[in-house]
């Protein structure tokens, strides 16, 4: 089956970020949830019960392996097996850019989650512009590792991207997380300097009644 929002080994992925922003025993679902460490390190650190879903075969069997509830689906088309507000946190980790509809998928995410944790690497951070700048090249980092012609990656984005987004659809940013491998920054208004800065951004966002 075709894996093309499966999480990226290539990524770096703040995992004790997502953990320290989810209440113990809260129910979860992960969305594209690889070999389950994520699912698992918030079951074992934050006592969470919930189920992941993965679209690859191989990972499935390794979340399986790690004792998780793992659905074997592609979020591209839709959670319609899930009911209204039936988690307390939907997360979709390093996979947005990854998805082939995302406006369907964080509809779906805001429309089953109570919160939704959405985190993916800036494509406006300072160093990716450099070196588009410099060499003229699709850029390549340890957050975007691949050629642009193998990129699962389909649809990037930046953080002013993503705040306009929210405007546009009436949705609320709760939190915000701004990363480089050396610092975290946090705010949930939109700022010029977290979008330059940011090499991965991590939100939790909610649906304005």
């Amino acid at each position: 089956m075709d894996n093309h929002y499966t999480q990226s080994k290539g990524l770096h992925v703040n995992y004790s970020l997502i953990s320290n922003m989810i209440e113990n025993g809260s129910k979860i679902l992960d969305l594209g949830c690889g070999d389950g460490y994520l699912f698992n390190l918030l079951k074992k650190s934050k006592n969470i019960i919930g189920s992941g879903i993965e679209i690859s075969q191989e990972q499935v069997i390794a979340c399986l392996e790690k004792g998780l509830s793992v659905i074997q689906g592609d979020i591209d088309e839709g959670l319609k097996q899930f009911t209204d507000k039936s988690y307390d946190y939907v997360i979709l980790n390093q996979t947005l850019q990854s998805v082939c509809n995302p406006e369907f998928v964080l509809d779906e995410m805001l429309r089953v989650g109570k919160k939704c944790i959405v985190s993916f690497p800036n494509f406006a951070y300072w160093r990716i512009r450099f070196r588009f700048f410099v060499t003229g090249n699709m850029p390549k980092s340890k957050v975007l590792p691949f050629e642009w012609y193998n990129t699962p990656n389909i649809h990037l984005l930046t953080v002013k991207d993503f705040f306009e987004y929210t405007q546009i659809h009436n949705i609320k940013i709760l939190q915000g997380i701004y990363t480089t491998r050396a610092t975290i920054r946090k705010g949930i208004q939109y700022n010029i300097f977290s979008n330059l800065l940011a090499e991965e951004a991590v939100f939790i966002i909610s649906k304005n009644n």
